[in-house]
């Protein structure tokens, strides 16, 4: 069985924030103005952190991407009241949006700040509208959203690989659009469980660690350390 996860090389990442522009192009993500965003109601599936030190002229800027980290022991779905947030056989958790009530247990129980409320009716800009992608669901005002790795994708490369009557390859047939979309390369995905993949390599480095580790939540997104 695959156990797919990610490994952000922070070395690599440049901050182009190329990875957060694909997340919300490819899972329909609602603009929000930036009276809105000072107000605290961010609607990004994916962020980068910015961290810059030193004093000017010598300053030196580091960039972590931060999407959801797909946790083996995730407190998001242990706390909901209604199994929207659902973990599946391959570890990947999602969110079925027709079941949220939008109480937000989830909300305060990542310890990641990686989930998102949708307290308003999503609105795009007249020119973004046909940009739409037909193949995820535009979400109602009140419900909880996530990264959930595009598991829209992982659905289509398993019909073709089911049409080819054969499992879904450990790299390269299933990537989230963050992955597709760096320039950099600094972020890989792949089949853990599968030694030959990259990510699977990769997490095993002495550069990998994970965010938070000491509260048991298992990411299954790896961090390599600066060189």
């Amino acid at each position: 069985m695959a156990r797919w996860g990610m490994v952000i090389d922070l070395d690599r990442c440049t901050g182009c924030q190329a990875c957060v522009v694909a997340c919300k192009a490819e899972n329909n993500v609602p603009v929000v103005s930036s009276a809105e965003a000072q107000a605290g109601r961010l609607m990004l599936w994916m962020t980068v952190i910015p961290e810059v030190e030193g004093e000017f002229p010598r300053v030196r800027a580091r960039f972590t991407p931060r999407p959801c980290m797909q946790c083996e022991n995730p407190p998001c779905v242990k706390v909901c009241p209604v199994q929207a947030m659902m973990k599946s056989s391959e570890g990947i958790v999602s969110h079925v949006f027709a079941r949220c009530i939008g109480c937000r247990f989830c909300v305060q129980a990542c310890p990641y700040g990686v989930t998102y409320f949708n307290w308003q009716a999503p609105t795009w800009p007249a020119d973004l509208r046909e940009a739409l992608n037909p193949d995820f669901a535009i979400r109602p005002t009140g419900v909880v959203e996530m990264c959930d790795f595009c598991h829209h994708r992982l659905q289509h490369a398993r019909e073709m690989a089911r049409a080819d009557e054969r499992e879904v390859r450990g790299e390269g047939e299933y990537v989230p659009a963050c992955v597709q979309a760096c320039p950099a390369r600094a972020l890989i995905f792949g089949d853990l469980n599968d030694p030959n993949t990259s990510a699977s390599k990769l997490a095993q480095s002495p550069r990998a660690f994970r965010l938070l580790e000491d509260l048991g939540t298992v990411p299954k997104v790896y961090y390599l350390k600066e060189g």
